[in-house]
């Protein structure tokens, strides 16, 4: 039998984040999977990028190509009927009297990593590979180092199989995360990630700026772009 620990699942949502963590995982891992989650986000259009950008990621480079295997997609739509957010309603981006921006989904990234977590166990898959990351974020709490480290014990012990949990860009800046592209894959990948992956909350893909397709103006177009800028401007 495979070793799990040689094995990954990456959480790929089409967005640039999850797309450099496919990258990486593809560099490091024997076996490769991806999953993703439909939970009514209003952002939807990013799950129609998901296959255009995992057959560009193949074509880049042959090892990819045979590391990369299925994809999944669950139902996690039981997220929105819990109340309302500006990531699955429509409503307006704005800080809430809690303190946290109105796009965070309360339990989103706990329920992705215990259903993909239940995925992997099935799977024989020992890593979970995911784009959360506490360094250019908008202050999501299960975003942060120590929930992963957390959440990681809690799958470990409630499965009872070794389970882990990596972030590559978890102390890295959007800028970082666009050289780290750029350096798994060179500038095709960054051109995939650039054409054809989709982070705007607001699912606008009319204009392709230099970072991509996007309203230019949500708190992730606003971070994809800064890091573009920075990145461009160190080259």
């Amino acid at each position: 039998m495979a070793d799990p620990s040689s094995s990954a699942l990456v959480l790929f949502s089409g967005g640039q984040d999850s797309t450099t963590c496919l990258a990486s995982a593809l560099s490091r891992f024997e076996r490769v999977e991806t999953v993703g989650f439909d939970y009514g986000q209003r952002h939807r259009i990013e799950l129609t990028c998901r296959e255009t950008v995992r057959k560009g990621i193949a074509a880049i480079n042959p090892l990819w190509g045979d590391r990369l295997g299925e994809d999944h997609m669950l139902d996690a739509t039981v997220l929105k009927s819990l109340g309302e957010t500006a990531m699955t309603h429509e409503v307006s981006i704005e800080m809430t009297e809690a303190g946290l921006p109105s796009t965070f989904v309360p339990g989103r990234n706990l329920l992705f990593l215990t259903l993909a977590g239940a995925l992997a166990s099935r799977r024989g898959i020992g890593v979970l590979v995911g784009g959360m990351c506490e360094t250019d974020y908008s202050g999501y709490p299960d975003c942060r180092a120590d929930t992963m480290a957390a959440q990681a014990e809690t799958l470990r012990l409630g499965l009872d199989v070794p389970i882990q949990i990596d972030t590559p860009l978890m102390y890295i800046d959007k800028a970082e995360t666009w050289a780290l592209a750029h350096q798994l894959g060179g500038y095709a990948l960054v051109r995939l990630i650039v054409e054809d992956t989709h982070t705007c909350y607001l699912g606008e893909r009319g204009e392709l700026h230099d970072w991509g397709h996007g309203c230019g103006t949500c708190p992730a177009c606003e971070l994809r772009a800064r890091g573009w800028e920075k990145w461009a401007a160190s080259r």
